[in-house]
């Protein structure tokens, strides 16, 4: 069957397309050139509307064990944001941290079609790709955490021979089903267990005598040599720490032109400066990120109202522990892997600190010159609901509104910001590639984020109303796959997306010493920790698309 949408102002970086008026053709769920005297069997006429490709969050926490003790840590979350059945969907609950239906549904209805778990542990993976499984609509994939185990910081530490870490990297991503490797305060979660409380860039971890640079390095050479597209994803050292920029800036200068992605940066940009000791320093982060092409970032914009933080980060989270608001928090350890902390928050707009934060993100999406290199996430759940998304868009394409926003905050934290010197206002075109054909090239997404011959046919269909945050917030439109999945921000059939993995090659006989070591040092069984397709797969219910790898020069 041949669809075509008739009319409408694409907006498609990929192919150069700034509003554009085309028609676009879909058939058997792909965007396909037609001969010119094909039937066309349906056809939507969108005289006047924006067409984009479906939205793909590339930062976003909605499964794993994390995001299942912030559901049941804050029952008050469900209360007022229950979600009813249908005879199309299922019932669920939450607004910072929704259940897995819940969340697929509001991501369609939001014009969203992929969506991306930064932080899954090798030991919960199933766990991890079950909740992505059972997140409907949008297609999925984790990124793997490396960088505080066990296994990888004796190699380390042992100066194992270079290519024994790849093979043990890749086989950990092969393990997991990941599309990509993530490194969380690198080897200050490990250092935590040893009584260490921080653990700065060039600081040695008290027992295995390894920095930060030294685990960073490592994992991001590592990656780039395995060709695995998505450069390696790091949160730093020092998140949220006063003067937590020198660290940012040390590691963006030490990076060595190795490609990496610095991850909710906003966290990772404050300086000392003023009476509060807390200051912007976004200036100085964007100058480093637009003079370094090897950098890529999302920003993890502070959004303000109630929400939930959930890292792996255990450092960092037992102190942000005195700031929980309701007073409630989990912080563990998880055997030799890594740990994790959850604790309730909430961003008051009229705290100095949490209105600099939003000040600080606000900075930092301004001040970077590339979209392609700057993605918009808020880190679900830790700086803001995903449903924050359409107003943080109107922030960014509306200084007036914006304006209007700063005169209702703190304003001595503005006093510590550059925010209302800014002028620039964000084109439909730049949103497009901050959320939509960016982190599909950042991730090797070569048929999404884009609409041309050969793409999935993900299409998402907006009026071009004025006010850019009711226009975000409810497309006319969206097509999954090529099929009508929203009318009118309502969802009027529900499908399952993909899982999309990455698998580097990797010699087999690493699996001689793992063994030994699961057997010696791990509860779980290594036959078990694998993950095999069958689970993803689970009967039909969904389905894995394999990113191409291959070995890059250094």
């Amino acid at each position: 069957m041949l669809t075509k949408l008739t009319g409408g102002k694409v907006y498609d970086p990929e192919n150069g397309i700034d509003g554009e008026v085309r028609d676009i053709f879909i058939e058997n769920g792909r965007i396909v050139s037609p001969s010119p005297n094909a039937r066309v069997d349906h056809e939507y006429p969108l005289h006047g509307r924006v067409v984009m490709a479906g939205g793909i969050d590339p930062h976003t926490h909605i499964g794993g064990g994390k995001v299942t003790i912030a559901r049941m840590l804050m029952p008050e979350d469900h209360i007022g944001h229950e979600v009813a059945g249908t005879e199309l969907t299922r019932p669920g609950v939450g607004h910072a941290i929704p259940s897995t239906l819940t969340a697929g549904y509001r991501y369609a209805e939001m014009g969203y079609t992929a969506a991306f778990e930064p932080a899954m542990l090798p030991s919960n993976a199933r766990q991890a790709h079950m909740e992505l499984g059972d997140t409907p609509i949008v297609d999925k994939g984790a990124f793997v955490m490396l960088g505080s185990d066990d296994y990888f910081l004796r190699q380390l530490a042992g100066k194992s021979d270079f290519s024994a870490i790849k093979d043990y990297i890749a086989w950990t991503m092969h393990a997991a089903q990941a599309i990509a490797v993530k490194v969380v305060n690198p080897g200050g979660i490990s250092a935590f267990k040893f009584n260490q409380r921080k653990l700065d860039l060039d600081e040695k971890h008290a027992y295995y005598g390894v920095t930060p640079r030294d685990i960073i390095l490592t994992l991001a050479r590592g990656v780039q040599e395995l060709g695995v597209v998505h450069p390696i994803h790091i949160h730093g050292c020092n998140l949220g720490v006063p003067g937590g920029v020198e660290t940012t800036l040390a590691t963006i200068k030490g990076s060595e032109g190795l490609p990496i992605h610095l991850t909710h940066i906003q966290f990772h940009s404050y300086g000392t400066e003023g009476d509060m000791k807390f200051s912007s320093g976004a200036t100085r982060v964007a100058e480093a990120v637009n003079a370094n092409k090897n950098v890529s970032i999302d920003v993890g914009q502070v959004m303000f109202g109630q929400t939930c933080t959930a890292s792996g980060d255990t450092m960092r989270q037992f102190v942000n522990t005195r700031s929980a608001d309701p007073k409630k928090w989990v912080v563990m350890d998880i055997e030799c892997d890594a740990g994790c902390g959850v604790l309730p928050f909430k961003y008051r707009d009229k705290s100095y600190v949490n209105a600099l934060q939003w000040a600080i993100g606000l900075e930092l999406f301004l001040l970077v010159n590339d979209p392609w290199r700057l993605f918009l996430t808020t880190d679900h759940p830790n700086g803001g609901p995903f449903t924050c998304y359409p107003h943080l868009i109107r922030l960014l394409m509306d200084k007036t509104f914006r304006q209007e926003m700063m005169r209702t905050i703190n304003q001595d934290a503005l006093k510590w910001s550059t925010l209302a010197s800014l002028d620039r206002e964000y084109t439909l075109y730049e949103i497009a590639i901050m959320t939509r054909a960016g982190p599909a090239r950042s991730l090797g997404l070569k048929d999404r984020g884009h609409l041309g011959v050969g793409a999935s046919a993900d299409i998402t269909v907006y009026d071009d109303n004025p006010d850019r945050e009711a226009m975000f917030a409810t497309p006319e439109l969206l097509f999954k796959n090529g099929e009508l999945i929203v009318r009118n921000g309502k969802i009027v059939k529900v499908v399952n997306g993909a899982t999309h993995v990455a698998r580097p090659a990797y010699d087999a006989s690493i699996e001689k010493p793992l063994k030994a070591y699961f057997d010696d040092y791990l509860t779980m069984r290594m036959e078990n920790f694998r993950l095999p397709d069958d689970e993803i797969i689970d009967r039909g219910r969904g389905s894995i698309v394999i990113q191409p790898t291959g070995a890059r020069a250094s």
